[in-house]
């Protein structure tokens, strides 16, 4: 048995492999479960709160880690993997894919991988503005007064936001509503100004088929959109898309252990 676990800044991702099976899943608020961890003498991460994960780890399975935290809080007996390398063997998993281009929204970046016969050809990330991530498309909805679930079903008659600044789009968005833009066509704004955020990423890609990972990619405008203005032949939301980086380090580790039996 092997833990993945998948360190974001919204949320910790945890998994439990058996076999290539998964066997336990858990997402956790990121502060929370910060809360219930402890740093030990020698400067690693503990989890006190045994219920959860990996947490005590009186069996001493091993643990593999990715994400925000994998470098500053290192979990006693783990491993640290790049975030890239966990969700491109994630995508692998869950869909038994080896060519693809994944794209990752998570709460404060966004990545886009190239993977090429199973090995990771290319990669891009935007981590120095959250205009594209979970953590723009939260506050939107709070400015619009929605939830995330409604502010995603909206795509027709989008309004221009030109703001490529997560503080400034605020700003906008709000503007635009005291002007009496109509609710539906602000959502589905907002949700193209994620899609514009991320082209000039995309732009140094083809591929036929790409895969949608992490929490924005439940977001069904946007999965459109990216259908209609990509000339990929298949585009698929991954099963379980916030788990792919947690069960792609516990992947590595079987991978790991299996190249070494050879």
């Amino acid at each position: 048995m092997v833990w993945g676990v998948d360190f974001g800044s919204r949320a910790v991702k945890i998994v439990l492999l058996e076999n290539g099976k998964i066997q336990k899943k858990e997402i956790h608020e990121t502060i929370s479960f910060y809360r219930k961890c402890r740093l030990t003498e020698s400067g690693k991460l503990q989890i006190i709160d045994e219920t959860i994960g990996p947490g005590g780890n009186s069996s001493q399975q091993p643990v593999v880690t990715t994400g925000y935290g994998r470098n500053m809080l290192i979990l006693e007996n783990s491993y640290q993997i790049p975030e890239t390398l966990a969700h491109a063997l994630g995508g692998q998993y869950l869909t038994g894919l080896s060519d693809f281009l994944l794209i990752d929204i998570g709460g404060q970046d966004s990545k886009v991988i190239l993977v090429e016969k199973g090995r990771i050809a290319d990669f891009i990330m935007n981590d120095k503005c959250a205009a594209s991530s979970g953590r723009y498309l939260e506050n939107m909805a709070r400015v619009l007064g929605v939830s995330l679930e409604e502010l995603g079903e909206n795509v027709d008659n989008p309004i221009d936001l030109d703001s490529t600044c997560a503080i400034f789009g605020e700003s906008e968005l709000i503007s635009k509503l005291v002007e009496g833009a109509p609710l539906p066509s602000l959502c589905a704004g907002v949700n193209y100004s994620i899609f514009k955020r991320l082209t000039p990423m995309l732009a140094r890609f083809s591929s036929q088929v790409i895969l949608l990972s992490g929490g924005v990619s439940q977001n069904k405008a946007l999965q459109q959109i990216i259908r209609e203005n990509l000339a990929a032949k298949q585009v698929i939301v991954l099963p379980k898309a916030q788990f792919a980086g947690a069960i792609g380090c516990a992947q590595w580790y079987w991978q790991k252990q299996s190249s070494s039996l050879l």
